[in-house]
């Protein structure tokens, strides 16, 4: 079970320098889509330069042009991009192609998915490395959770890691980790944090102990 930090409401110096004091307890780092929007491709870029030995997810959340867009992310340094599970097949299909080629991952995110369970199985045959669910931070604020729908998927997939998104912290850790993705994503959970170093190592400790 990995960890992964998303960085969301930070700049490019912010962003390393958050990561620099928690990078011995987090697996993958990701530029959250906020950074990106406003900071671009550079965001990537710098941080795969400043962490080489870490891995780095482009959120990029592609809903169109896949193949073009997981092009642009990998050339930037990114290890694995996401794109939306409401995107049509053909552009999951050439987003996957394209990853392929340049030996890097696909996350599809499945936020605003209706229908998890036939769109999970259906996404697990184009062939995506990660299927992540992920209550968004709107549906957070009315009391959503995303742990029924990780088992859901779990139950379908055959070939894709899963991974868990959206609100986790200390308190709801143990229900993600019970759920046994093979990804967590933590944000707030620790960059809120007056000690983001002790905040990282207490969710890390928990998840390996799951």
């Amino acid at each position: 079970m990995k960890l992964q930090l998303a960085l969301d409401l930070v700049n490019i110096p912010e962003a390393i320098e958050l990561v620099s004091e928690v990078q011995e307890s987090i697996d993958i780092v990701e530029i959250g889509t906020p950074i990106i929007n406003s900071e671009g491709h550079a965001a990537v870029r710098e941080m795969k330069k400043a962490f080489p030995h870490l891995t780095v997810l482009a959120d990029v959340k592609i809903m169109d042009a896949a193949g073009y867009e997981v092009s642009q992310a990998s050339a930037a340094g990114a290890d694995i991009v996401t794109i939306l599970g409401a995107a049509e097949d053909s552009s999951i299909r050439g987003a996957v192609e394209e990853a392929k080629k340049q030996g890097k991952e696909i996350l599809v995110d499945m936020i605003a998915v209706k229908d998890i369970e036939t769109r999970a199985k259906e996404v697990d045959a184009l062939g995506a490395d990660y299927i992540c669910v992920h209550t968004g931070y709107d549906l957070q604020a009315e009391g959503k959770d995303s742990f029924a729908d990780l088992r859901t998927i779990k139950n379908v997939v055959k070939q894709a890691k899963t991974a868990i998104a959206g609100g986790i912290k200390l308190e709801t850790l143990p229900q993600a980790i019970e759920a046994k993705p093979d990804l967590i994503v933590v944000g707030g959970g620790i960059t809120t944090k007056e000690n983001k170093k002790a905040a990282a190592k207490e969710i890390k400790d928990l998840i390996n102990q799951g």
